[in-house]
């Protein structure tokens, strides 16, 4: 049998001489066995910093059978509670003492949002951490306020949660390429429909605040209707950009600019827009088909990530520099802890060289998936 890194023997090989390792590689380490499969991964905000360790918000979906209407267990959006122990504080004996196929103490559901479909990704606002874009198998981005959302029970033919905000604009299923912009607060997005749509929701930020006012603050109980239909505030774009001629993959804003992005599609093609000056790219090259997520700590890191199960950490300044190694040029970590594809990854902005991972490694777990924070 062949895994996607390789036969069985050899991943189970190379799986425990990292164990191994763990000591020597990491400060600190925390493994988490997942129920469900998950799709994303991504820290909140920090609430609170202790001497030996501090407390984050951690987003992560869960992809459950089927949609909650037809009676089965639903598809969840889960914000968890991440203790990341500070670094030279876990005693080096313990750190590798993890048992693949439970659930780590340093991670604790907090609260549990059924949600309309299958969370394909995940991603946060940065100028209000606890508002959260979702992508699912649908046209639509879904805006979520999570702290003022109600806490669900995942059980059979549970009631959706209501989304704050409907962001509409693709003519088809728009499912993984998703972006929220640092400058301010837009949302970016690529689709099926080989379009790019770019949003502003600076003018729902303040009613997202209030509690009192939030469609998720209360359930439907509308009969036959779905409440993300039906009660949440609509939101139309302020842009559409078509250059792609075939679906949109991946999309990512400029750091310092919301009218300045770019985007990656199945037509191998990278494209730089510029809002400024319309809705056609502004360069179109033929490059790769996926982004990298670049490292809050240092300008010149990024990680990436693929089928092997492999988070490589590279560093473009040090090209060129290395001699006569075996090592790609640039590449200085690899983390090897997953069993299978990483299918996300996210740096964490308030801990230094933290990063919180997810697999879809669920046959070597006997769960549906690991997550690890390392």
């Amino acid at each position: 049998m062949k895994e996607r890194g390789g036969s069985r023997a050899a991943v189970d090989e190379r799986y425990a001489q990292w164990k191994s390792l763990i000591p020597v590689l990491y400060d600190w380490f925390a493994n988490h066995n997942l129920v469900w499969p998950s799709l994303s991964c991504r820290w909140g905000p920090q609430f609170e910093k202790a001497t030996y360790k501090n407390r984050q918000r951690l987003y992560l979906s869960e992809q459950a059978s089927a949609p909650a209407t037809d009676g089965s267990m639903p598809n969840t959006l889960v914000i968890a509670n991440c203790e990341v122990v500070k670094p030279r504080v876990a005693a080096a004996e313990h750190i590798s003492q993890f048992n693949e196929e439970a659930r780590s103490p340093f991670v604790k559901k907090y609260k549990t949002i059924v949600h309309p479909g299958e969370v394909n990704r995940i991603r946060e606002l940065p100028q209000n951490s606890k508002i959260i874009a979702t992508h699912t198998d649908s046209p639509d981005v879904l805006i979520w306020d999570v702290e003022s959302q109600p806490n669900r029970h995942a059980v059979l033919g549970a009631t959706e949660s209501r989304p704050d905000l409907i962001l509409r604009g693709h003519q088809e299923n728009a499912e993984f390429a998703l972006a929220m912009c640092p400058a301010e607060p837009c949302v970016l997005s690529g689709g099926k429909d080989k379009s790019v749509v770019l949003w502003s929701i600076q003018d729902h930020i303040s009613a997202l605040g209030d509690s009192s006012s939030s469609p998720g603050a209360s359930a439907s109980k509308m009969s036959g209707k779905t409440a993300n239909e039906k009660d949440s505030p609509k939101v139309d774009p302020r842009g559409v950009f078509h250059g792609h001629d075939s679906t949109v993959e991946d999309v990512q804003f400029c750091p310092s600019s919301a009218q300045e992005f770019c985007s990656v599609g199945d037509d191998a093609c990278l494209i730089l827009w510029d809002a400024r000056t319309g809705t056609n790219p502004a360069v179109k090259v033929n490059f790769f088909s996926s982004l990298d997520q670049w490292s809050p700590d240092k300008a010149s890191v990024f990680g990436s990530s693929a089928e092997d199960g492999f988070l490589n950490v590279w560093d473009h300044e040090k090209i060129g520099k290395k001699k006569n190694t075996n090592s790609p040029a640039g590449l200085f970590f690899q983390h090897a802890g997953h069993r299978d594809k990483i299918v996300d990854f996210h740096w964490n902005s308030s801990d230094p060289w933290t990063i919180v991972s997810v697999s879809d490694d669920g046959e070597s777990t006997g769960g549906g998936g690991t997550l690890q924070v390392s």
